[in-house]
């Protein structure tokens, strides 16, 4: 129960003892989400191509795991696998593991490691027709990967070779046993689907999937369709903020006219454009599109995860986010907020469409609103320093 139920309750406590008032039982809704929980090995592998790349951003979290592990491939293996992270970001694919995790779970199973290495056996046969007819098809990206594909099954046969299946029921194994029974049981009552309808004016299929992984984090990734992939020791709320932000991807088309015309005054913006050319590349959004989009869905989540009873503080969460580099999320969220958004909702994309032809993107309100939210002063936006 909330503080304002707390506070609720206290006050109606003294009218109750004084008059009899009839009591109306309300119909709660029915539940529109089903919740999916499980994990998957092949997954887990994919995910564990993070800390064996080096990269700061994986091996902080898991040191210990690569120390026990990476003795037991070979060396070229060893080699393989930060070469590979390197040519992705090269060739213009990204961060390889999130990139692979999206590709591998159209094939027909992920389940196993031995899936992973019968999908890579022909993708093009076990992969390319799912992935093609969906939302996440690539021509770039497809092309990269075909070509990959020999050199990441190499690494992966490498994986298995070493035991990778053992490890990980040693490593995880208990984790996720006791994760599966946590949000088994404590996801039910939230109805996420029916909340995320309301504020974004789309309609979305009932069925949640989560994927609890040993090597994930620091990601939550959304894949095919609406299942994702987090940490098995992550707690209720935040799975279920991780789900809030990941089923809004993309928010609106952002190939339509109401993105089209946010970018349009978000490229003359001041601040907006220095924020994705000079901050931190390791947290990705490295394109005003892919900033705009990613904040668009944070602005959202944020209003979903309220509703649920499971956000966090916006300005502590901004501020703390990534170097301090969603000043589009606040900005969004504090003119949603001004709207009462989250009693209307409607359609996020006509929203977005009105608050740019209105003015309210133009620098002078869009900083303003934002700062308010992120709680610093108007002319410190960018970057976030101790003094702001």
């Amino acid at each position: 129960m909330n503080r304002r139920s707390l506070l609720l309750s206290a006050l109606a406590a003294p009218l109750a003892a004084g008059v009899a008032i009839p009591v109306v039982a309300q119909e709660r809704p029915p539940m529109r989400t089903v919740w999916r929980v499980h994990g998957s090995e092949g997954q887990d592998a994919i995910a564990f191509l993070g800390p064996l790349s080096g990269r700061e951003l994986y091996s902080r979290i898991y040191a210990d795991d690569v120390a026990l592990f990476a003795p037991r491939l070979t060396e070229d293996v060893r080699a393989a696998v930060p070469a590979l992270w390197t040519k992705a970001e090269e060739d213009g694919v990204g961060l390889l593991s999130p990139n692979l995790a999206l590709i591998l779970s159209h094939a027909d199973s992920d389940a196993t490691l031995d899936d992973v290495l019968a999908a890579l056996e022909n993708p093009e046969a076990t992969i390319r027709p799912t992935l093609q007819a969906g939302t996440y098809w690539n021509e770039h990206d497809w092309t990269w990967f075909v070509r990959e594909a020999p050199r990441i099954r190499t690494v992966f046969a490498g994986l298995k070779a070493a035991g990778f299946s053992r490890f990980l029921q040693e490593r995880g194994g208990a984790t996720l046993e006791q994760g599966l029974q946590r949000l088994r049981g404590g996801l039910a009552t939230y109805d996420i689907i029916r909340v995320e309808e309301k504020l974004t004016g789309r309609i979305f299929a009932p069925e949640i999937d989560i994927t609890l992984l040993q090597f994930v984090k620091p990601h939550g990734i959304k894949v095919r369709g609406q299942r994702f992939l987090q940490s098995s020791d992550y707690d209720v709320a935040t799975t279920v903020r991780i789900a809030a932000h990941e089923l809004l991807h993309p928010p609106v088309p952002m190939d339509g006219p109401a993105a089209l015309a946010a970018l349009a005054v978000l490229e003359q913006d001041p601040v907006i454009p220095r924020i994705v050319a000079e901050h931190d590349p390791r947290w990705g959004y490295t394109t005003l599109p892919g900033m705009l989009n990613e904040d668009l869905c944070q602005a959202l989540d944020q209003m979903v995860s309220e509703a649920l009873g499971v956000a966090r503080n916006p300005a502590d969460r901004w501020r703390m986010a990534d170097d301090g580099i969603h000043v589009i999320a606040a900005g969004v969220y504090g003119l949603l907020r001004q709207d009462r958004w989250n009693r209307e909702g409607g359609s996020i994309e006509a929203w977005l469409a009105d608050a740019v032809q209105r003015g309210r993107f133009a620098p002078a309100n869009f900083h303003a609103v934002a700062a308010d939210v992120l709680e610093r002063p108007v002319d410190r936006l960018w970057p976030l320093t101790p003094e702001s």
